[in-house]
């Protein structure tokens, strides 16, 4: 099997959970970058103008990413992370599925959040794929992160790999 880790990450957290991820499954790894990159005021969620609030407001937003030379095709499986906003994805990732033909694919979530669950989430990106995408919650990261936890999951998933030494 060939998996990828993707994900977006507007403060480095869920970076670091699909580093240590794609280490422990051996997948490729790639970023989803925003075009325009995010600044610390327009996450202010308090902030009812922060250009994260108006984009979460509209389901129909879709920040542009830079699109980078990954080929989906080749992967059978796509571990899908992201920061949970107003309990659910934030919008970028439905441009990521709306940049790319994710048709036969399974894409396994995880996400990180300071105490929200995952929400509505699997309905906010079932509209940005095809019916023969297997979508799947996984996983909130909170807090520390461990890699019992992670391990555990993973190996729930029949995705663990033994670290190469």
């Amino acid at each position: 099997m060939k998996g990828l880790v993707a994900y977006f990450s507007a403060s480095g957290t869920t970076k670091k959970v699909a580093e240590r991820l794609s280490v422990l499954t051996n997948f490729d790894s790639c970023e989803i970058t925003p075009k325009i990159p995010y600044t610390t005021n327009d996450l202010n969620w308090m902030d009812k103008n922060s250009r994260s609030s108006v984009e979460m407001k509209n389901k129909s937003s879709r920040p542009e990413i830079l699109k980078g030379d990954i080929d989906v095709n080749i992967y059978d499986t796509i571990l899908l992370g992201f920061p949970i906003w107003w309990y659910v994805a934030p919008t970028i990732i439905n441009t990521f599925l709306e940049s790319y033909d994710f048709k036969g694919k399974t894409i396994i979530l995880f996400a990180t959040s300071g105490g929200s669950g995952f929400g509505k989430t699997i309905d906010s990106l079932k509209i940005s794929l095809t019916d023969d995408t297997c979508i799947k919650e996984g996983k909130i990261f909170n807090g520390n992160l461990n890699d019992k936890d992670l391990i555990t999951w993973l190996k729930s998933l029949n995705l663990y790999m033994e670290e190469q030494k």
